[in-house]
C-alpha cells in the first residue's frame, strides 16, 4: 500500500523522505542515498567517519506537553519549513500551522492537536538549526525523542518518511485520545526526596482505588526524567491518593499534568493496535545515526525493531533518564559533545541538567519563534 499516494500527497513526501540523508550526505561514505533508495544492502551500507566527541552532536527532540500557541512564527523562511505545514494541512484535513500560531490554546492543547504540532514545529527548528549552523546537522551522531518525539527523531535519522510518520503520529494521536475518554485517568508530575519508594507508593494508591471498588486499576511510573523525578500516571483516584498523602510518601512536590489521560501505562492498551497496523502499512528503514528507544534507551537496530518498541512505548514506561545515561557515557575526562534540543519549550534540557551537568555546558536550545 503506498500510503502516501492515499494520502493524496505522493509528490510532497518524496521530498522529505530520508530527510537526514540530506544533512548527513557529506559525512556517509561516497555511496549516495537519494529519496529513491532503499534500504542498502549489508555491502553497501555507507560507513559514518568517526568524531571527536567534542566535535559531535546530539539532537533531542520534546513531547506533548511542550507546545504553545505562537510556536513557528517566523520559520516559514527556513528550508522546507512551508512546503512541511502544506503536507501537513493534506495529511491532517486541517491548517496545522494557523493553529500553532493562532491557536485557540484549548484546540492546540488537545491530544489529537498538539502531537503533530510537536512533531512538525520540531523538525522545523531542525531546519532552523540546518540554516543557523550546519555543522551541527553534519556532526549529529545520535539523537533521542521524548514520547512523540521519537517520531522526529525518526524522521531526522532516515528511518521515516516525513508524511508517513505525520500520519502515523496522527493516528497514534487520535488513538490515545479515545483510549483516554474510556477511563477518568492522568499523569502527576513527582519528585521526591532520596528516601521516597515511588513503586510502594503506586501500590497504595492502587489498594486505595481497590477499596472504593475500582475494578483493577492503574497506578504505575509513566516516566523517568531524571534522579528522584518521575510522573506517575493511572486512575484519577490514585493521583488523587498520592497528592492526599504526598507527606507521608516522602514527595516534596507534586503537580497535574495538563494531559487527557494515562499515558505510558496499560490504560492505552486499546490504541496499541491502531499504532501497529499504520506502522506495519508505512516503510520504515534502519536509521542512518543512532536513535534511542524509550522503552529501554537502548539504540535502534532495524526496521522491525522501530516497529515493535514505537506500539511497546505506548504501555511503557518512558525510561528518559535511562536514555540519557546511555548517549552521555564516556570514560572520565572525554568530551561531551553539543546538544541541541530541536523544538518547543526546553523541559529536555532541564532534565539532561539534572542528570549530567557536565554535558548540559554544551546544550543549547532552538527554538520555534524568532525573536
Amino acid at each position: 500500500m503506498n500510503l502516501s499516494v492515499t494520502l493524496g500527497c505522493c509528490i510532497r513526501a518524496r521530498l522529505f523522505r530520508n530527510m537526514a540523508a540530506v544533512y548527513h550526505c557529506r559525512r556517509l561514505s561516497d555511496v549516495p542515498i537519494s529519496s529513491e533508495d532503499s534500504q542498502p544492502s549489508t555491502e553497501e551500507k555507507p560507513r559514518r567517519t568517526r568524531r571527536a566527541p567534542g566535535r559531535a552532536s546530539v539532537l533531542l527532540f520534546p513531547g506533548q506537553g511542550s507546545q504553545f500557541v505562537g510556536m513557528g512564527k517566523g520559520l516559514l523562511k527556513y528550508g522546507n519549513v512551508k512546503e512541511m505545514f502544506a503536507v501537513a494541512e493534506k495529511v491532517l484535513g486541517y491548517d496545522l500551522l494557523s493553529l500553532c500560531l493562532n491557536g485557540p490554546e484549548k484546540d492546540l492543547m488537545k491530544t489529537v492537536h498538539c502531537q503533530p504540532a510537536v512533531f512538525v514545529c520540531s523538525l522545523a527548528a531542525v531546519e532552523r538549526l540546518n540554516h543557523e549552523n550546519p555543522a551541527a546537522i553534519e556532526s549529529c551522531v545520535s539523537a533521542a525523542g521524548f514520547s512523540v518525539g521519537e517520531f522526529a527523531a525518526l524522521v531526522f535519522s532516515g528511518a521515516m518518511n516525513f508524511a508517513e510518520a505525520l500520519f502515523a503520529v496522527k493516528v497514534r494521536a487520535e488513538a490515545m485520545q479515545k483510549a483516554s475518554d474510556l477511563v477518568s485517568s492522568g499523569m502527576l508530575s513527582v519528585i521526591g526526596r532520596p528516601q521516597a519508594n515511588y513503586k510502594y507508593a503506586c501500590v497504595q494508591a492502587r489498594e486505595h482505588c481497590l477499596s472504593l471498588s475500582i475494578q483493577e486499576p492503574v497506578c504505575a511510573i509513566a516516566n523517568y526524567l531524571f534522579p528522584d523525578g518521575r510522573v506517575i500516571a493511572g486512575h484519577k483516584e490514585a493521583l488523587d491518593f498520592l497528592q492526599n498523602h504526598s507527606r507521608e510518601l516522602k514527595f516534596m512536590r507534586t503537580r497535574l499534568l495538563p494531559v487527557s489521560g494515562a499515558f505510558h501505562t496499560t490504560l492505552m492498551e486499546p490504541a496499541v493496535e491502531p499504532l501497529r497496523d499504520v506502522l506495519r502499512k508505512i516503510e520504515v528503514r534502519r536509521p542512518e545515526i543512532s536513535v534511542h528507544s524509550n522503552v529501554d534507551g537502548k539504540r535502534y537496530m532495524h526496521d522491525k525493531h522501530v516497529r515493535n518498541q514505537l506500539a511497546n512505548q505506548l504501555v511503557s514506561p518512558v525510561k528518559w533518564e535511562q536514555t540519557l545515561h546511555e548517549i552521555y557515557e564516556r570514560a572520565q575526562g572525554q568530551e561531551f559533545p553539543h546538544t541541541y534540543e530541536v523544538g518547543p519549550g526546553r523541559q529536555l534540557g532541564s532534565t539532561l541538567q539534572k542528570c549530567n551537568m557536565k554535558a548540559f555546558k554544551n546544550y543549547t536550545h532552538v527554538d520555534v519563534v524568532l525573536p
